[in-house]
């Protein structure tokens, strides 16, 4: 209990700060930070326990769930071809960056490749464990740093490079304040306000995502705790029903314990040689979320989505971060999720059989040149 009080703490501080200095994101972003730099200068561990990150993905993923209408159902069956097609191209892409990296750093190829593909990061360590010659700590650091720099950049040239009109308030997803203390606490004023006059209405709301995710993790869905209640949210919006839409508070809360959760899983010291690795790192995933930018324009040009969603929907970052931008933002939330699903997806199911299949036939071939030669 003293380490997730002294966990709660410094993350509250972190977020207050990058909420004064208006960060995107900022109670998610800033809490990540303060673990970072809490346990790199003091050496202590922080705690989290998992059933809060996990209420915090449910609560997050009800409230992305509601964006979904009959109409951007109707959207995501025609951006399927488009979908695949930004999903193959990516992949092609982080192999391509994988291949530069692997050479100029002594890494295998195995390790870069699932290093360097845009899907889970659990996902792809665990799918290092299956490769030969694929190491666990090179995925892993890989795929730390490609989060780091998606998380910070794709918000930052949402809001200040892509969005048309400057993001305000704190009353949605990004918690933004104008400076002043009274501003940044005015959410958990209001919110706590609102809980104490609707008691009954909190509680029921709270019943019906429980209710989604055990259906979801019955139903062996990836990532249960999010997908579920934005089915369950999702699937009364189309039917044409009005599900409630949850207290800010409750938003910054789960972005808040979102945050906590991915800088407790980062661990830059599992790696011995992270100083050769790091600078290829993170040039080779600014260079795909470059590729993902380039990519959106074109989307844009020859289908009905704007750069800003095309952006945040082929972004190499998570499902739930990208989907959160897209509510700061003012994108399309609905198509920006169906994006990232699918390409998690595809990746989840299509990308480790063509990867042991390639990486198998490679090494067959590498076996059989020496007897050619002897030959």
């Amino acid at each position: 209990m003293k380490r997730i009080a002294e966990t709660i703490i410094v993350t509250f501080a972190g977020g207050l700060l990058f909420t004064w200095l208006h960060v995107p994101l900022s109670w998610m972003l800033g809490p990540l930070t303060a673990v970072l730099l809490w346990n790199v200068f003091t050496r202590r561990n922080l705690a989290w326990p998992g059933s809060f990150r996990n209420l915090g993905l449910s609560l997050l993923g009800y409230s992305m769930g509601l964006s979904f209408t009959l109409e951007s159902a109707r959207q995501i069956s025609t951006q399927l071809p488009s979908m695949l097609i930004a999903t193959i191209t990516t992949i092609v892409f982080s192999l391509i960056v994988a291949a530069v990296t692997a050479r100029q750093t002594n890494v295998s190829f195995a390790s870069s490749a699932i290093g360097s593909i845009p899907g889970g990061l659990s996902q792809m360590v665990v799918l290092s464990e299956e490769i030969e010659g694929a190491d666990l700590a090179v995925v892993a650091f890989m795929q730390t740093i490609r989060l780091l720099t998606v998380i910070f950049t794709v918000p930052f040239l949402a809001v200040h490079g892509l969005a048309n009109e400057p993001v305000q308030g704190a009353t949605g997803l990004a918690g933004q304040a104008n400076g002043s203390v009274a501003t940044m606490f005015g959410p958990f004023i209001a919110a706590a306000q609102d809980i104490a006059s609707r008691p009954l209405f909190i509680t029921l709301l709270l019943l019906c995502v429980i209710a989604s995710v055990w259906i979801a993790i019955r139903l062996r869905f990836p990532t249960p705790y999010f997908l579920g209640p934005i089915l369950a949210a999702s699937l009364f919006t189309i039917a044409g029903y009005e599900p409630p839409h949850l207290p800010s508070l409750f938003i910054i809360l789960a972005q808040w314990s979102l945050g906590i959760y991915l800088g407790l899983g980062i661990k830059l010291s599992s790696l011995g040689n992270w100083r050769k690795l790091l600078p290829y790192s993170i040039v080779g995933s600014i260079a795909i979320v470059a590729f993902s930018l380039g990519l959106s324009v074109v989307f844009s040009l020859f289908m009905p989505i704007s750069v800003m969603t095309a952006f945040l929907g082929t972004s190499p970052g998570g499902m739930t971060e990208m989907g959160v931008t897209a509510t700061l933002v003012g994108a399309n939330v609905s198509l920006v999720v169906s994006y990232q699903m699918f390409r998690i997806l595809f990746i989840l199911f299509v990308v480790p059989y063509l990867l042991k299949w390639g990486f198998r036939r490679f090494r067959r071939q590498r076996d059989s040149e020496p007897q050619a030669d002897e030959s």
